[in-house]
């Protein structure tokens, strides 16, 4: 159900039916997302594609759907890492900020 509010209220329902949806065989499209979500389907995809920009959806594949002559996309909420500063971005960054401090 659509969650009330007025700031990213159509983001928030979005997430949530992504979350509700996506199984590890299959996650949803679009359309799946705007009908679950009870949302328009322009404002669907216009926050899909922002979401997508920034990071929160990922397209984890594309599949042939009936209503569509070409293979569509597949998303998925994406994973938060569960320790953030690893990786070698912040190794440098460590060496860097150690260098200076002394």
């Amino acid at each position: 159900m659509r969650p009330t509010g007025s700031v990213g209220e159509v983001r928030q329902s979005l997430l949530q039916a992504a979350h509700a949806l996506t199984v590890p065989h299959r996650a949803p499209t679009l359309t799946e997302l705007s009908a679950h979500a009870q949302i328009g389907r322009v404002a669907a995809m216009n926050t899909v594609k922002n979401m997508t920009r920034s990071g929160e959806l990922v397209i984890v594949r594309r599949r042939w759907v009936a209503h569509c002559a070409k293979p569509v996309a597949e998303y998925a909420p994406a994973d938060a890492p569960e320790d953030c500063r690893h990786g070698h971005g912040w190794v440098d960054l460590g060496r860097c900020i150690g260098g200076w401090a002394r």
